[in-house]
């Protein structure tokens, strides 16, 4: 290398060691100046009038986002300091006031404060946060009540606020929100509703069969694959555990058969939820719901599901399966056992090496023959049912 080369390298190295210096130097005074902000925010929340609170409450925001460009840990710390600050207490206090502009940036910047911390989730709750924004559920100022919406989300999310949240009336709003609320409030709305269901702790039911209709619709229109479809049909599984929810399922416009439409086309977990509400329905009452379930077209999406499902969903599956038979006390060919006569045919042909594979492939091509075959009928009964056309006067 010559001497102008080694020259230029070492320029190089020169440049970098300075550039480094330099950003060490803007971090140390960016965290100097975070430090004076949060004490400043900190005192104009505690000590302010409504003007400075606002104010305050708007400088968390730009804070934490600001933190959030340098790095998602140094957001994280910003959070964590600014709860410790007891900035919440006061931002709390503003929900509850008369002027609308103080309880929009206050319900920002407890939101800002509450994602991805565990510890403002609960101190937010603790603090009183949750009778206030349940009276937020009822405006109707769309604003207002989205914010409130996500809020809920973002807070029962932590398992120490859940039986809080669950026995404060939230449920029943955030129900009506998602027949009327905006498609993020309805999204939300879903997901804090689901939140909930998991509570374990809560003496009351979360939900009830009013919950069904919008559900039901939200689910026809999502995709059935999606997270969202997911947590939609494990609410709907836990209400067709009730005789209220069952009929209303039925009695939905398409209720039974947007179920159906996702046990074949929905993800692992959705259509695990999905045939276990309809399972919950044949199982309470055969007779009433065996037909309604047969005339939906349900049987290829269970068959493809003995065989592509989780371990839940495929027995769910047969189970259901065996109840739709026309005749479940005679011995008939239980999917179980159809399953293992397909197997030995596929040892014999392939081999026990490609065997799983192979037998997977032919009960494949059945549910498609049947799929073919239950199309078809179908496309008959409506051809057979169409009014002869008449001609017009």
């Amino acid at each position: 290398m010559g001497q102008e080369e080694q020259s230029s390298v070492g320029v190089g190295e020169e440049e970098e060691e300075t550039r480094e210096v330099v950003e060490k130097e803007e971090v140390e005074t960016w965290n100097q100046r975070k430090q004076t902000l949060m004490l400043e925010i900190s005192s104009k929340l505690i000590h302010g009038d409504l003007e400075a609170k606002i104010e305050a409450a708007r400088d968390i925001r730009n804070l934490v986002r600001k933190s959030s460009s340098s790095s998602p840990s140094s957001s994280s710390k910003t959070r964590s300091k600014l709860g410790a600050a007891g900035v919440i207490s006061p931002l709390v206090l503003m929900l509850c006031s008369p002027n609308p502009d103080a309880r929009q940036v206050s319900l920002l910047a407890l939101l800002n404060l509450a994602v991805r911390n565990e510890r403002n989730k609960v101190k937010i709750v603790t603090a009183g946060a949750v009778p206030p924004l349940v009276e937020l559920l009822k405006f109707q100022n769309g604003s207002l009540r989205d914010l409130a919406t996500a809020a809920i989300l973002t807070l029962s999310a932590a398992a120490l606020n859940k039986p809080i949240i669950a026995d404060s009336g939230a449920a029943p709003l955030l129900v009506e929100i998602l027949s009327s609320g905006s498609v993020q409030g309805k999204v939300d709305a879903v997901t804090a509703l689901h939140n909930l269901s998991t509570c374990q702790e809560n003496s009351t039911d979360i939900l009830d069969a009013t919950a069904v209709p919008p559900l039901i619709n939200l689910l026809k229109e999502c995709k059935k694959y999606s997270k969202f479809a997911e947590k939609t049909t494990a609410l709907l599984e836990i209400l067709s555990n009730s005789e209220e929810g069952r009929i209303a399922i039925s009695n939905s416009d398409g209720g039974i058969l947007t179920l159906v439409e996702t046990v074949e086309d929905g993800s692992l977990m959705s259509t695990e939820h999905a045939v276990g509400a309809l399972l919950s329905m044949c199982q309470s009452c055969r007779d009433k719901y065996r037909e309604l379930i047969l005339n939906e077209g349900a049987v290829p999406g269970l068959l493809r599901l003995t065989v592509d499902g989780t371990a839940e969903a495929r027995e769910r599956a047969r189970t259901l399966l065996d109840l739709l038979r026309d005749s479940p006390q005679q011995k008939q060919l239980a999917s179980s056992v159809l399953e293992r006569i397909v197997y030995d045919i596929a040892t014999r042909v392939d081999g026990a090496d490609k065997a799983a594979e192979t037998a997977k492939r032919l009960l494949q091509d059945m549910v498609k023959r049947s799929m073919e075959h239950s199309m078809s009928r179908i496309q008959e009964r409506a051809a057979s049912c169409t009014p002869s056309n008449t001609q017009s006067t």
